[in-house]
């Protein structure tokens, strides 16, 4: 079963770097870490390279409390669009990239097109300090990871 009344997240930035560039740094799970507040570590499954169907574990944290998800890539449109779908908690995470005024506009979102599991929403309420607080963590979360990444990028 699955709560379909999830909130879909969206947060943009733009960045003076080329979208070869930006892509290069938000296509690749492996460097999730380094821009996402959640996100501990990243295991590409197979270690190769990463396409549509590639799947990896990513290990998270929140305070003392961390976590593993699983994930796979569902959409990989190179230098446009990133996506993958997490297998706990049904979202699809992606990065969108439009080349303009010579540098690049990026969109991460939280997808949610099958709403959330009952599992995921259950933990979040008990563990993550409700969905509503949870939520607003994941907002701010996509805003310091689009400042990363362009920080990164426009180095």
């Amino acid at each position: 079963m699955t709560e379909t009344t999830a909130t879909p997240l969206e947060a943009t930035t733009q960045i003076a770097a080329p979208p070869e560039k930006v892509w290069s740094l938000v296509a690749d799970p492996r460097s999730m870490a380094r821009f996402s507040p959640q996100v501990v570590r990243s295991f590409v499954r197979g270690g190769g390279p990463v396409g549509i169907g590639t799947t990896f574990v990513n290990v998270n944290r929140r305070g003392l409390l961390v976590w593993p998800t699983q994930a796979k890539v569902v959409r990989y449109a190179e230098g446009k669009d990133f996506a993958f779908r997490v297998k706990e908690n049904y979202t699809v995470w992606s990065f969108e990239l439009e080349a303009v005024d010579g540098g690049t506009r990026v969109t991460q979102r939280r997808e949610v097109p099958q709403g959330i599991s009952n599992l995921s929403q259950g933990l979040t309420k008990r563990v993550l300090g409700g969905v509503d607080t949870f939520t607003a963590e994941l907002q701010q979360g996509m805003t310091e990871t689009l400042a990363k990444v362009k920080a990164e990028a426009e180095r």
